[in-house]
């Protein structure tokens, strides 16, 4: 007997906030299938550039080839994964594509991994010193990686790795679809771990399944070294807080800190995880 179509779930949201981490503890899940960034998102952004009017062939692609052009893409690059039930594909653009996903995927959830910018901002540069011998990627010259201060200045801009995803988070979180977004705290998700992911599965609508949090495996060395940035996504085996202090200055940790507007609950319909004055410790809050 065939199988039926999987649903489609997202992940998006910050980098350095446990997107990573989630799709290690979603992936012992047998009936689901998760993991980190995949290339679909950036088909998606390619194929949308073809049916614009910069494209020739823009005009002469309906509307419903447009849909099933992008469904495809979706559907053909997960088909070796017939056999899982829930698809969560991973992608920090996904929160800037929202009426799209959801037009393809009205059931979709997005599942955005938020953490205070300043502690994001502080876990890339951790990264970054402890790859002294390496240019990674991230920066184009010397002006953007020479001080601690323009790596900072460089992440934050708004087409850069810290900077592109927020602003796409806070499009959705005040945006006409942020019923479909739920927001999770990094920090919550390491201390809490199973009282976060239940609400998760509550949210999905998806019977829970007992997790493992002692050990969690997920590494991708090949992706990392090639960004040369070793251990951008590789995960701890046991779930747990690491507290430490910060390498960034203290001007500039107090700047970046400022920014984790989600903690205002005013103007926006999208679920956020926050712990609570009862006795239930933590709540899937609608605002």
């Amino acid at each position: 007997m065939a199988h039926s179509s999987p649903a489609f779930h997202f992940i998006s949201g910050l980098p350095r906030s446990g997107s990573t981490l989630l799709a290690a503890l979603l992936r012992q899940n047998p009936r689901f299938h998760a993991g980190m960034t995949s290339p679909v998102g950036s088909f998606f952004s390619a194929l949308l550039k073809q049916f614009g009017a910069e494209s020739e062939f823009g005009p002469v692609v309906t509307q419903e080839q447009r849909k099933r052009l992008l469904a495809g893409l979706f559907s053909s690059y997960y088909a070796d994964q017939a056999g899982r039930d829930v698809i969560f594909d991973t992608n920090r653009q996904w929160c800037a594509r929202l009426p799209a996903l959801l037009d393809l995927f009205p059931q979709a959830k997005v599942i955005a991994c938020v953490r205070n910018v300043a502690w994001v901002m502080d876990s890339i540069e951790r990264l970054y010193r402890a790859n002294p011998y390496e240019i990674t990627k991230l920066f184009n010259d010397d002006n953007e990686r020479n001080t601690v201060y323009s790596r900072v200045e460089t992440l934050a801009q708004r087409n850069r790795l810290v900077g592109l995803p927020w602003s796409a988070l806070k499009d959705a979180y005040y945006g006409e679809h942020a019923r479909s977004l739920l927001l999770v705290d990094y920090d919550l998700l390491v201390a809490t771990p199973e009282r976060v992911l239940r609400l998760v599965y509550e949210f999905l609508g998806e019977p829970w399944f007992e997790h493992d949090f002692e050990h969690v495996e997920y590494d991708a060395p090949e992706f990392d070294q090639a960004l040369g940035l070793r251990g951008l996504h590789k995960v701890r085996p046991k779930v747990e807080v690491a507290a430490r202090r910060t390498l960034l200055p203290p001007d500039l940790f107090e700047q970046y800190a400022q920014l984790d507007f989600w903690k205002d609950s005013r103007n926006s319909e999208a679920h956020v995880i926050r712990t609570t004055r009862d006795a239930r410790a933590l709540e899937q809050e609608r605002n």
